[in-house]
């Protein structure tokens, strides 16, 4: 290669490198080529290439892209590293942790590289050796909020529910955190009284995470608290009529909301570092403790008709971190379509249409009501599920809200659950009213589906 060439070459590289950091991938992509057209083994650009890959969301090219790399520079971690986020993007989580491992042998001080180890030990379902990385990755970068965070959930997975609280708060200094922390005139609530005023407590992250620690609400105000409750517009209807001693709200303002007598704001995932440090204090969860309304509730139920179970129906999340592992083919479902004697309702949300075409595909005799769109009018699908005998589901907003609603709910996990559901257990202490369906194997579906079909056959025989 000539001077000029290699000249060449490194400017092309810095050119790309620019606009990629810029995240203007489709232009930086065809200049990676341009450079790799001039020098095909540069290992460098091979990686970076691949990174753009990963980026685009084209996760098998860039998988194929950076072992080239690694095949020309085995000694470079950041490639090893790199690679196993890929492979971890793919849900190959055993070949992730080997290219983890190995970008610590080469680096041993990296602490993201420790923290996303601890992910995929975790997938596996070693819960004390994630818990062992994300210590080390903290370890190594006391600021890195991420593996706090992480720390914080594999506590709570574990039952540590003491520690794992207080770890969580550290979630508010994570830059990319769903729900970033408000900026209110009150100071957070440390738990003490307000005897003349109210406490506010707003909701945070999804849906289902407003519904589950709604359940503490009860409690709030059983202690003597007076509450304004700030939630998603969708579920305020429901709120308020679940929580009639609360005034509910949706976007409070403190400059607008004066009336209201605000002294203090809590995140609602806070609420359990007060009332929930141990299993036993679980043992004060209300149960149900939401209200559907109850005309449109028996209108569904009206609507449902016959003497037979009504079985309501949930099986797909998009959730782009964990969706993979979390939902089901439709198609499985066929032996308990076959074998049980019910009736069987779609609760899944989505395009009523497609819905319907994948349930023809698979065979599915589900009602797809067509009035009902949980994602615009979530007290309306209350309603509709409230209707239900039973709720088989996944883990989504679905699960959260039947069993709020005290409605008998199996629910399906996979083989690494969320912190939420804990290890070995078939119940959850947040949803008394809950069963617990869990894979014994990465991916087995199978045999969670068989144990669930033994299950409805006999609750149709009672």
């Amino acid at each position: 290669m000539t001077q000029l060439s290699s000249a060449a070459l490194q400017a092309l590289i810095r050119d790309a490198l620019a606009l990629h950091q810029a995240g203007r991938l489709s232009e930086a992509e065809p200049i990676y080529r341009q450079a790799l057209a001039i020098d095909p083994v540069n290992a460098d650009c091979l990686h970076l290439l691949g990174m753009a890959a990963f980026q685009s969301e084209r996760q098998a090219e860039a998988e194929e892209l950076i072992r080239r790399a690694i095949d020309l520079h085995p000694t470079a971690a950041s490639y090893h590293a790199n690679l196993g986020n890929v492979l971890q993007a793919q849900g190959k989580v055993a070949e992730a942790e080997a290219s983890y491992r190995r970008a610590l042998e080469l680096r041993p001080e990296q602490p993201e590289v420790h923290l996303n180890l601890g992910h995929v030990l975790k997938a596996q379902g070693w819960a004390d050796s994630a818990l062992a990385s994300y210590r080390r990755a903290r370890t190594l970068k006391p600021d890195l909020a991420e593996a706090g965070a992480a720390e914080s959930m594999a506590l709570l997975l574990q039952g540590d529910f003491a520690s794992g609280w207080k770890a969580f708060e550290c979630r508010w200094q994570i830059r990319d955190w769903e729900t970033p922390m408000r900026a209110y005139p009150h100071p957070l609530w440390c738990g003490e009284r307000l005897p003349s005023a109210r406490l506010l407590i707003w909701g945070e992250q999804g849906i289902g995470d407003e519904m589950m620690f709604a359940g503490l609400v009860p409690e709030v105000i059983r202690a003597g608290h007076r509450c304004v409750l700030d939630c998603d517009p969708r579920l305020q209807p429901l709120f308020a009529r679940s929580f009639p001693a609360v005034d509910v709200v949706s976007g409070y303002n403190p400059d607008r909301d004066k009336d209201l007598n605000v002294a203090a704001h809590l995140p609602s995932g806070s609420l359990p570092g007060f009332f929930r440090t141990s299993l036993e204090a679980f043992a004060d969860t209300q149960s149900p403790y939401l209200t559907a309304d109850p005309i449109r509730r028996d209108c569904f139920r009206e609507s449902l008709g016959g003497n037979r179970l009504h079985v309501g129906l949930a099986w797909h999340t998009r959730n782009r971190q964990s969706g993979r592992a979390r939902s089901l083919d439709l198609a499985l479902f066929a032996p308990l379509f076959a074998s049980a004697s019910a009736d069987w309702t779609s609760l899944q949300y989505g395009d009523h249409d497609a819905l319907q075409v994948e349930a023809s595909q698979a065979g599915a005799p589900l009602v797809i009501d067509r009035s009902v769109d949980q994602l615009s009018n979530l007290d309306l699908f209350a309603a509709q599920v409230a209707a239900m005998d039973l709720v088989i589901t996944i883990d989504n907003s679905t699960a959260h809200l039947a069993a709020a609603l005290g409605i008998a709910t199996w629910l399906l996990l996979p083989f690494a659950p969320d912190w939420r559901w804990l290890l070995d257990r078939e119940t959850s202490p947040w949803y008394p009213p809950m069963r617990i369906f869990r894979q014994t194997g990465a991916g087995n579906w199978q045999a969670v589906l068989d144990q669930v079909q033994r299950a409805l056959e006999g609750e149709i025989l009672r």
